[in-house]
């Protein structure tokens, strides 16, 4: 997936169904990538009922307000969207996941 496509958004890329051109899995289980800088920002909506799992591969970025740096993660849970600001430098993958 390209650069721009994952640069200041949420880029869905494995879902059960192939959605928008992402890998289907075999799974009830979505997996978005992105990447952070300065006033990027996004907002995924999730179900209130299923889980989140944030993880900050390298940089740094607020997760629903909560300070996040490279290796950190975040389960989120009882959400009904995950707002990611303030990135440095950030590539973050957001997995939605059957509670």
């Amino acid at each position: 997936i390209p650069v721009e496509q994952r640069r200041g958004k949420l880029r869905l890329m494995a879902s059960p169904d192939g959605a928008g051109g992402s890998v289907t899995i075999n799974a009830d289980a979505y997996l978005f990538a992105g990447l952070f800088n300065g006033t990027e920002s996004a907002t995924l909506g999730i179900n209130y009922e299923r889980k989140a799992y944030v993880h900050v591969v390298r940089g740094a970025v607020e997760v629903n307000g909560q300070h996040l740096s490279g290796g950190d993660a975040a389960l989120i849970s009882a959400e009904s969207s995950i707002a990611i600001t303030n990135g440095k430098d950030a590539e973050i993958l957001v997995f939605d996941l059957e509670a």
